[in-house]
């Protein structure tokens, strides 16, 4: 669980610390410090560090004087000297001017091994100074302190040159401008380091293996004890992506899977795994508003239902009278969230998923795809809205955020098999939120497990996510 704050919520700590500024500013100098010797800081090699007049700087400064005592040929270029005669930045650069640090105005570009960029910290808006741009094209390595300089910390958008950090260490909790926009380009690895700050209150939360569980089954347990999931959707051309989604369900540890398919392509859908109970109703390669009562009757003793995989365009009758009849877990995917709309999402009762990517979701909402949109939609419809991406984020009781995976996973048929994942932990007896937030990390373990090994597909991701179900 890994806290992740605003720039406001930083600043807001900062001033709420019971240690001084300047303790602060000591420790945060020292884990950047160490952070350059992680990264080929030493004896014989130049490092530049690049400050700014505020505290981001003073952190800059400290770094400076730690990695000169190691040896270090280290060299301040300072865009404006800290602030205040008294202020912890300024003393901070008075120490490293003592212990032998040069510094001097920003200047021109010249050779290094390392930049430390200490310009500013997470509150950075707008654009880079022009003195500070031609930095940024700097061939060396980037330690960047708090967030690269030239990132919005709040939206993690850019607004002309950006440093692109290799390395950035932040401090006590990440900031959102970390995983938003542009921020995991230009972030590179990011070092968490403490140093005392008050606990956050997070803008979201980062989930970790210790928020990801899956259940355990009693000794007991048969088919239909363990969790059963049905899966209704596939239309012609696109009865593969309610295939993978059964697939996945079944693989992830749900006792019984039914796929309810157009009656004219249950051949086609038959042909996947066969312990899937394989039915078909309806038209020859689409449902209609009339299959509602005879899907309702299939459904039958099932769990939970995974509506809409390739379900096909204009199937918003259909889909609205599920939505209203169907009084268990649901997890509505692709186009069952196409063809549906806010007002019977959001009076039904019983729980429901919602697993867009950003497109599915501006049509939905009429709102641009961003976190806290997706956030508020979940609270204000009652429902779990998993935000698909990199990172994914989870909206419901609680705010989430899953990096486990990548782009590797931005592959056809892939968010398929998360929709099953979830169906079946839901099954299984997890909480929605829960169930939505551990499929997506495991999902996403799966998904960087494979591209180690070759290259992602959903057919790769269904013989792998198996290791992953308990």
């Amino acid at each position: 669980m890994r806290p992740v704050i605003t720039p406001e919520e930083s600043a807001r700590l900062d001033a709420a610390a019971a240690e001084s500024l300047e303790v602060l500013m000591e420790r945060a100098g020292l884990g950047v410090a160490l952070a350059a010797v992680e990264m080929g800081a030493g004896y014989g090699s130049k490092v530049i560090v690049l400050s700014g007049p505020g505290n981001n700087g003073g952190d800059g400064y400290v770094a400076a004087r730690h990695l000169r005592r190691r040896g270090v040929e280290v060299e301040v270029r300072a865009f404006g000297f800290p602030k205040g005669d008294y202020s912890p930045a300024r003393r901070a650069a008075a120490s490293a001017v003592v212990a032998g640090v040069r510094v001097v105005p920003i200047g021109a570009p010249e050779p290094a091994d390392l930049i430390i960029d200490a310009l500013f910290g997470s509150g950075f808006r707008g654009s880079l100074p022009h003195e500070i741009v031609p930095w940024t094209d700097h061939p060396a390595p980037v330690l960047a302190v708090d967030l690269a300089s030239g990132l919005d910390g709040r939206f993690g958008s850019v607004a002309g040159a950006v440093f692109s950090a290799a390395t950035t260490v932040t401090f006590d909790a990440a900031k959102v401008g970390h995983y938003l926009g542009a921020g995991p380009t230009h972030t590179g690895r990011l070092s968490v380091i403490p140093i005392g700050l008050p606990k956050p209150d997070p803008e979201f939360t980062m989930c970790d293996s210790d928020d990801a569980p899956v259940p355990t089954r009693g000794h007991d347990a048969h088919k239909w004890s363990a969790g059963s999931v049905a899966v209704v959707g596939g239309s012609s051309g696109l009865v593969g992506a309610a295939v993978m989604a059964s697939e996945a369900a079944l693989r992830f540890g749900a006792g019984a899977v039914r796929l309810i398919v157009p009656a004219g392509l249950r051949g086609e859908a038959a042909t996947g795994h066969p312990g899937i109970m394989t039915m078909g109703i309806g038209g020859v390669d689409s449902f209609g508003p009339t299959d509602v009562g005879p899907i309702l009757e299939a459904l039958g003793r099932f769990d939970v239902l995974v509506l809409g995989p390739g379900i096909g365009k204009g199937r918003g009758t259909l889909i609205e009278a599920l939505l209203d009849r169907w009084d268990r877990p649901l997890v509505l995917d692709a186009d069952g969230i196409s063809g549906a709309n806010v007002a019977a999402i959001t009076a039904r009762q019983a729980p429901t998923i919602l697993t867009p990517h950003a497109g599915e979701f501006e049509r939905l909402t009429g709102s641009t795809a961003a976190p806290q949109a997706a956030f508020e939609f979940a609270e204000s419809t009652g429902t779990v809205v998993l935000l698909k991406g990199s990172p994914t984020f989870i909206g419901g009781a609680k705010r989430w955020a899953v990096d486990s995976g990548g782009p590797e996973l931005a592959t056809i048929g892939t968010g398929d098999v998360l929709a099953g994942m979830i169906g079946a932990l839901v099954a299984r007896g997890l909480d929605p939120e829960v169930a939505a937030r551990s499929a997506a990390y495991r999902h996403g373990l799966a998904g960087s497990h494979l591209a180690g090994v070759t290259s992602v597909t959903a057919m790769g991701l269904l013989e792998v996510i198996g290791r992953w179900a308990n």
